[in-house]
């Protein structure tokens, strides 16, 4: 039983550390503050699901969700 809890735990250190770097890599909701009249924007917005920050923002819900169930497994133990 103890060789499960160290391996779930060292998969909740990498899973955390995988969400760490992905919410590091996301850009700030007010990055395209600066455009003008939101004009830059129109062209990003129509393609905004395919983009590197959707990617990573559905990246960090499941992270997220995987690091939850992780620990209550572990607590559970």
């Amino acid at each position: 039983m103890e060789t499960v809890k160290l391996i779930m735990t060292i998969v909740q250190v990498l899973v955390s550390l995988a969400l760490i770097i992905s919410v590091i890599f996301q850009s700030g909701k007010n990055a395209g503050l600066g455009s003008i009249d939101g004009v830059a924007d129109t062209f990003f917005g129509k393609n905004k699901a395919r983009s590197l920050d959707a990617k990573l923002e559905k990246l960090t819900g499941v992270l997220a969700g995987a690091f939850i169930v992780l620990t209550f497994v572990i607590t559970l133990l």
